[in-house]
This record gives structure tokens, C-alpha cells and sequence, in this order.
């Protein structure tokens, strides 16, 4: 099955959300396969958004990341990256459809609660950058019969 990650950013931490994102992830029916607390760095940020380093926002962004402590899950289930980012919402909190894990709690582009991968490609880059392969569990889902028809695992 498909993995993705997701990162829950500080100003979740910060706002005690951390219980409700990983619910919202369960109650859906993805896997919990890892998860960590880690305190980001400039090494490992100037790697996750080494997209956006010449932009003018990067540092800010850079600076909001290492406000507190990060949480980083890595989640499996079929369409795992799709379904994690289409529960997120738009990255903008404002114009996220309410529903949706930013529309619900986030009112910021920047300040957007979580980050997800936004293809299978870059999650398994993203999961491999986060975790170790030891830190990432497989094991048998015990509620996967009533939640995928017997021909889709």
C-alpha cells in the first residue's frame, strides 16, 4: 500500500490540535505506520523546501518550522498521498473549504497547521528524509475488511 507523510507544524503544536489531526487520519481509515516528535533544523529545512529557497518567504517560513518541536506520521492506505492532501485543503487556511483540516483550523498560508506530500514520488523522498527505515512499522490493519472491498488490497 502507499505511504505518505505528513508533518504537524508548530503552530498546531502550539495550539494543542495534535490529537485532532491524527484523528481525522484514523477516522478516514489510513494506517498509522510511524510517527516521531523531532525538532526541525536548517539542514533538514533547506532539504524539505529546497523548492522555495529563493524566494523571499523562505526564511520565515524556515523560522515558523523551528518555532517548537514538529510531529511527522508516516500514514498507508490505498491513495494514501491523494487522500491525505485532499483532507488537508488548500494551503491557504482562508480558502480552504470548511471540512477540510486547514478549513476547519487555519486562518494563514504560512501558518497552515500541517504539511503533506503532494505526490507518491515526493512522499517516499519526504519519508526517507524524516525517518529511518526501522522507524517505519508494518503490521496488519485489523479494520482493513470493512474498509476496502476484498479486490482492492
Amino acid at each position: 500500500m502507499e505511504k505518505t507523510l505528513i508533518i504537524i507544524k508548530p503552530g498546531a503544536i502550539s495550539r494543542d490540535l495534535i490529537g485532532e489531526v491524527i484523528h481525522r487520519f484514523e477516522r478516514k481509515g489510513l494506517q498509522l505506520c510511524g510517527i516521531k516528535m523531532m525538532q526541525l533544523d536548517d539542514k533538514i529545512l533547506d532539504q524539505h523546501y529546497a523548492h522555495l529557497i529563493e524566494k523571499p518567504f523562505f526564511q520565515r517560513i524556515k523560522n515558523s518550522m523551528m518555532k517548537t518541536p514538529v510531529i511527522v506520521c508516516c500514514w498507508k492506505g490505498i491513495d494514501s498521498v491523494h487522500i491525505a492532501h485532499i483532507m488537508a485543503g488548500p494551503t491557504n487556511g482562508r480558502e480552504a473549504p470548511q471540512g477540510t483540516i486547514r478549513g476547519d483550523f487555519s486562518v494563514s498560508i504560512q501558518e497552515n497547521i500541517l504539511h503533506t506530500s503532494d505526490t507518491v514520488e515526493n512522499a517516499k523522498i519526504e519519508i526517507a528524509r524524516f525517518f529511518k527505515p526501522e522507524e517505519i512499522f508494518e503490521f496488519d490493519q485489523l479494520s482493513a475488511s470493512v474498509l476496502y472491498a476484498c479486490d482492492e488490497c
